[in-house]
Parts: C-alpha cells; structure tokens; sequence
C-alpha cells in the first residue's frame, strides 16, 4: 500500500487526452501504412524496435534512438506528462515512430520522428500526423519543434517554412535542450496541412485488422547485414 501511494507521488499530473483517429497511407511502393496511436501495452516491441539504432550514428540515429528510447519508457512508467505515440505500420511491422506531447490547451511539444523503413517519406507522413493530433485533434495553437539531424532540419524547418522563434526571443527555448526552437503556428499548419497530411479515414476493417498487433522489423536499412 505504502508503494502504492508513493507511486502516485511520483507521476506527474495528466488529463486524457484525445485519441488519434487510425488513417492509412498509400505509399508510393504500393504498400499501405496504417497510422495509429500506439498503446501502453506495446511498449516490449515499440522499445525493441527503437534500441538496435542507439548504437548507429548514421544520419544520428543514435542520439534520437538514445532520446525515444527514453521517452517511450517514461510515457509507459508515467513519469512524462501528457505524452502520446503514434506508430505506423505495414502489415504490422513497425515502419516508423513519431512521440510528441501536450503542454497546455495551446502549446505541444514535439519530440522525435524515427524512419526504420526508408526512401517512402514515411518519416514525413508520420511527423504530418502527429501535427494532425496537436492541431486539429487536441486544438492546440501551436507546437515547438527542434531537429537534430540535417533531414530533420530541411523536412520540417525548411519544407513547412516553420517560424524561427529563438532569433526572436532568445530565451525560449524547446524542452529538449539547445537546438534552435521552431515553431509551427496553425496558420502555419492551414497552408500546408493539405499537401502535407495525406491519408484516408475510416480506416477498413481489414487494413486496422494488419495493424492490430505490432511486430518488430527484421530488417534495418540503417544497419548493413542486420537480420533478427
């Protein structure tokens, strides 16, 4: 009991947030991308399939596998506030992993976007969703973003024409550290939002049916030879 009540202690306060409703992609490969909220309790494969990456610097996967590793543990054992995860899949295999969270009814914070399978902009389509969540699902008027990466930098600085706000204001800063904070406003988001977040709801039974209980990758782009 003791337990118990020191574990409420030590999570952080949190509102219910509101879920993100599945769509699916048409890649340009032919193959379909379901795009969900990630659950709880699919943290073994979700962890699994981000912790071979910590170990690769190429196009620093490392630092962002490092730093999502450790937000999906603290998003399962409750110790970050209003974070979500959304995944998408192809016939259940993770394709990619994007984690983000709610600050206050106006602001989110996005945190990291990971490609595992790559050259079908699925990195692109899952960071578009996440905005999607914050923006039109849970109505906030903007969100904070940094990139880590120079991919990172020219598909969300430079593709959305994000407004630099740390040369305005020097003192802001994103909760992920130094990196430069950008801004995406929803004026912003309602010039681009068209192009940008693709994707078809409802989602078919059959299509949710694929996605319904995740698996890791076997293969890794990023790692040559790797093979589970």
């Amino acid at each position: 009991m003791a337990l118990d009540e020191m574990e409420k202690t030590l999570r952080p306060p949190e509102i219910e947030l509101k879920p993100y409703p599945p769509k699916v992609i048409a890649l340009a490969s032919g193959e379909r991308m379901v795009v969900r909220e990630a659950k709880r309790e699919e943290v073994g494969v979700l962890l699994g399939t981000v912790a071979p990456l910590m170990g690769v610097p190429k196009d620093f996967y490392d630092i962002v596998a490092a730093r999502m590793y450790s937000e999906i543990l603290g998003w399962y054992l409750y110790r970050v506030a209003n974070e979500f995860v959304i995944v998408g899949a192809i016939d259940g295999v993770i394709a990619g992993i994007v984690t983000s969270r709610h600050v206050t009814d106006k602001l989110g914070m996005s945190l990291h976007t990971m490609t595992i399978k790559r050259g079908l902009r699925i990195g692109a389509h899952l960071f578009a969703a996440k905005m999607e969540e914050h923006i039109e699902v849970l109505d906030e008027d903007e969100v904070w973003i940094v990139a880590e990466s120079p991919n990172g930098f020219k598909r969300w600085m430079i593709e959305y024409e994000l407004e630099d706000r740390s040369s305005q204001f020097p003192g802001v800063r994103h909760e992920l550290g130094g990196v430069p904070t950008h801004v995406l406003t929803r004026k912003l988001w309602d010039a681009v939002k068209d192009v940008k977040c693709t994707g078809t709801r409802p989602v078919s039974d059959a299509d949710l049916k694929s996605a319904e209980k995740l698996t890791m990758p076997t293969e890794y782009p990023q790692i040559p030879n790797f093979r589970r």
